[in-house]
């Protein structure tokens, strides 16, 4: 069923950010007025897509057929034109589902976080006039839609994010390897996920993901549970990715052994992603969202007019 997007495009959220650019760390392809320096002047003869006229964009690619049917100006946009293309990569596995029973209320589970995250950045990418696109993955590529930079487009990824079912587990064996097939050798992709799979085959994709002249970010979005694991009395521990696996214990015996092992989990990812360049972005559900994006923002476009 369609939504309206208030699930997630959250005003006070777009309220932090919307002064904000989501900037390229290099170079990028495009040639149109905007943000992000381009190596490209000419014009391709690759017509991508029609958006709506806005002050300031090139009169001479105003599309007058289209004028004369709708009475309104459209701009042709061509292949080469689009100043950042940016692939978000959401997680929709079942882990995403946590906290399955919600004792708080407004608490969000990962996935809600995580789809804010990524609905937030689609509505910025957009209103600046670059193109953004959305795979949803779990055990299979569940949504691969290519980048677009029309206003209808967020309302479009919205409705396939909120049809996500969060059944299925991950399946990261061969998943990172079958995503990074289908991504565009240039431009950016941001991966928003728990990461919850076998270390190996997360780090493998990310250095995958970052083959040719991608410019790579890492949302990685856990629960306060999953960081801080503030259990007290005896719990029973269900798998949401395994439902068969239940354990009943005593938390207080288990949190030192725990922390150490989600910590060094953590700091692998950091690491590598720090080696192969790509932004690590670590977050947790209790974290106000639009503090969170606003505070990564600043410092990436801060970053990046540095190296300038």
């Amino acid at each position: 069923m369609p939504t309206d997007g208030k699930r997630f495009l959250k005003p006070e959220v777009l309220a932090q950010i919307n002064d904000l650019e989501f900037r390229a760390r290099s170079v990028v392809t495009g040639f149109v007025s905007g943000i992000h320096r381009s190596p490209y002047h000419g014009y391709s003869v690759e017509f991508a897509q029609h958006r709506e006229y806005v002050p300031g964009d090139d009169i001479r690619h105003l599309d007058w057929r289209v004028y004369g049917k709708t009475n309104r100006f459209y701009i042709k946009q061509f292949e080469e034109e689009t100043n950042l293309r940016c692939q978000i990569v959401l997680d929709c596995s079942s882990s995403m589902r946590y906290p399955d029973h919600q004792v708080e209320s407004g608490r969000m589970t990962k996935f809600e976080y995580a789809a804010t995250v990524a609905a937030s950045l689609a509505y910025l990418l957009i209103h600046q006039q670059d193109a953004v696109g959305l795979t949803m993955f779990d055990n299979d590529i569940r949504t691969s839609v290519p980048a677009l930079s029309n206003h209808a487009h967020v309302r479009s990824l919205i409705e396939h994010i909120d049809r996500a079912r969060l059944e299925m587990p991950t399946q990261s064996t061969a998943m990172f390897e079958r995503i990074e097939a289908e991504l565009p050798s240039k431009g950016v992709v941001v991966v928003v996920s728990d990461l919850l799979a076998d270390v190996e085959d997360v780090l493998r994709g990310l250095r995958r993901f970052r083959h040719g002249d991608r410019d790579v970010i890492v949302m990685h979005v856990l629960d306060r549970d999953e960081r801080e694991f503030p259990f007290q009395d005896n719990t029973m521990f269900e798998g949401l990715e395994a439902p068969e696996l239940t354990l009943l214990a005593d938390p207080q015996s288990l949190r030192t052994s725990y922390l150490e092992a989600v910590n060094g989990f953590i700091a692998r990812i950091r690491n590598v992603c720090t080696n192969q360049r790509i932004d690590y972005v670590g977050l947790s559900t209790t974290d106000p969202l639009d503090v969170a994006l606003r505070s990564y923002l600043s410092s990436r476009a801060h970053m990046i007019k540095a190296r300038a």
